[in-house]
């Protein structure tokens, strides 16, 4: 044992509104730890803000952490994070990144991020600051827009670090799962057994 070797953590930060989360945000998990050597994802609901509330779709937030939860209970490296929950008012994902940078400041923190939300990135808010704390994961979520991220990876070089993990294209969608539920359709195969289990006696979504 080498009592003084300490190496860098690296942590993925996954945020959404996982409402609910699926297979297809667990497969950007696995994905992103493998290509990119995480120690750990931390799993991030978002609280979403007063105008999305309406949304009668839109699962409370006690609701989708407790899915994220059982969600982490089969990846072993996820842990989940209540932090912009109990923070309310509007998400802003510069506040989320600050926190875990205070919280591990000897940490690399890497911010996930599916293909739709790294072409819009530069219309985030405070988006440099992001980049100059943590680097950026970026999973494909649609085939074929390699050239795209490419072109996008080029031009945000110059702000910070920005990963393409290349992976195979898992196409499941939260909006399809509601419908699906709300059709008394099967949406089982979408979802780990113990959200599906979740959706059922909560009766969400139907």
């Amino acid at each position: 044992r080498t009592g003084h070797l300490i190496l860098m953590q690296r942590i993925g930060l996954f945020g959404g509104s996982f409402n609910p989360i699926h297979n297809g945000h667990l497969h950007l998990a696995q994905t992103a730890r493998e290509s990119l050597g995480l120690d750990q994802v931390v799993l991030i609901p978002a609280n979403v803000s007063p105008f999305k509330q309406q949304n009668p779709d839109m699962a409370s937030g006690a609701d989708r952490l407790a899915m994220c939860r059982l969600a982490a209970e089969t990846l072993p490296f996820c842990t989940v994070d209540g932090c912009e929950l109990e923070r309310a008012g509007v998400s802003y994902t510069v506040d989320t990144v600050r926190l875990f940078r205070n919280r591990y400041p000897e940490a690399e923190l890497v911010l996930l991020v599916g293909s739709d939300m790294f072409l819009s990135f530069p219309k985030w808010h405070c988006w440099q600051e992001i980049l100059e704390m943590a680097a950026l994961g970026v999973v494909s979520r649609m085939d074929g827009d390699m050239a795209e991220l490419e072109a996008q990876r080029a031009f945000l070089l110059q702000y910070g670090k920005i990963f393409l993990c290349p992976a195979e294209v898992c196409t499941v969608s939260s909006t399809k799962i509601r419908r699906n539920r709300k059709n008394h359709a099967d949406f089982s195969c979408y979802l780990p057994q113990k959200v599906v289990q979740y959706i059922v006696s909560h009766n969400l979504y139907a």
